[in-house]
């Protein structure tokens, strides 16, 4: 295959192409990353030099840039992840959610409807979605994939429009799409604004650590590696149309996490000092904060075979561990 992968600069590509680029099926992997302040090409390090591996700067709101790359490449798989992905920022500038996400996903779906020009077999579209919109889960029950959408933000909203693009592309014209909706992701090169990096740094810096409203929010969470694995199962074995849940099995309130991280730093730097807990500071609540995500994965599970390798408290000693031990990357990051 000639693989595209959008965004691959970014938190979650750069751990896909990592996993994916050795993968004998892979002839050329192009990633495509407009590089905003989330993407760093530094994060690719250990394939730059990789005879798959090609780069192009292109933002997906340019049409005709985004067809000169499928043609040029000669692409006959995507896998599209670039987005703009962080909801505080939908809600205080909401423009670049809309016509990134679903322009963006405009353009790259007629970019390989045009080039594909009819001759599916052999290609496969994979959309990469999440769980967001299928809005909020009260105290029990799990999102599936028949789920209705309600998206509650701008970010939720721009992704449940390009999913339903996605849709009506393999409806209307027969594209080979597949669909995946997944849960919260963490671990390395996740830029520091989401939860869990913000947290870490905040407690190495000694700084306090924001918790909205009272910190009983639920998400499923997903370690990165773990998902490039699933999105890897999916692409080759998903059965075209349909779409795919992929969810961690690990509900956490994020008062438990910001306490699990704080434990857990007091535990790998004794030289802070302890008692990293005082630094938990509860913060006036974000709007539309939606209260409980959860992450039904049986049909991943049942019809391809995949389930999550880390449970979260593994993953997340692990991604502690890289953030204390990669403190450089997230001067590098924060500076950009």
């Amino acid at each position: 295959m000639n693989l595209l992968i959008t965004g691959g600069a970014g938190f979650i590509g750069s751990n896909l192409i990592q996993h994916v680029i050795d993968d004998a099926r892979v002839a050329k992997l192009v990633n495509l990353d407009c590089l905003t302040y989330a993407g760093r090409l530094e994060n690719l390090t250990p394939v730059a030099a990789h005879p798959k591996y090609r780069f192009e700067k292109v933002d997906l709101r340019d049409k005709a840039a985004t067809l000169r790359v499928v043609e040029t490449h000669g692409i006959t798989h995507v896998m599209h992840l670039a987005a703009e992905s962080h909801v505080d920022r939908s809600i205080t500038g909401p423009g670049d959610f809309i016509t990134t996400n679903i322009l963006g996903t405009f353009n790259l779906l007629e970019a390989c409807r045009g080039h594909w020009n009819g001759h599916f077999d052999g290609k496969r579209f994979h959309h990469v979605s999440t769980d967001e919109v299928y809005g909020s889960l009260g105290a029990t029950g799990l999102f599936t994939e028949t789920t209705a959408y309600a998206p509650n933000s701008p970010y939720s909203a721009s992704k449940a429009s390009s999913d339903f693009l996605v849709r009506a592309y393999h409806h209307t014209y027969g594209l080979p799409t597949v669909i995946t909706n997944c849960s919260n992701n963490y671990g390395p090169f996740q830029f520091p604004e989401k939860l869990i990096p913000v947290v870490i740094q905040s407690v190495l810096n000694r700084k306090p650590v924001p918790v909205y409203g009272d910190g009983l929010n639920v998400r499923d969470w997903l370690y990165v590696r773990d998902h490039a694995e699933a999105l890897w199962t999916v692409l080759g074995k998903g059965a075209l149309g349909e779409t795919y849940n992929i969810g961690g099995h690990n509900e956490w309130a994020n008062l438990h996490i910001v306490q699990l991280i704080c434990d857990t730093i007091d535990e790998f730097v004794p030289g802070l000092g302890g008692g990293s807990r005082s630094l938990i500071t509860f913060v006036k609540d974000r709007p539309g904060h939606d209260r409980r995500y959860a992450i039904d994965a049986t049909k991943i599970q049942r019809e391809l075979g995949w389930t999550p390798a880390h449970k979260f408290e593994q993953g997340i000693r692990e991604t502690i561990r890289w953030y204390i031990d990669n403190q450089a990357w997230v001067s590098a990051v924060l500076k950009k």
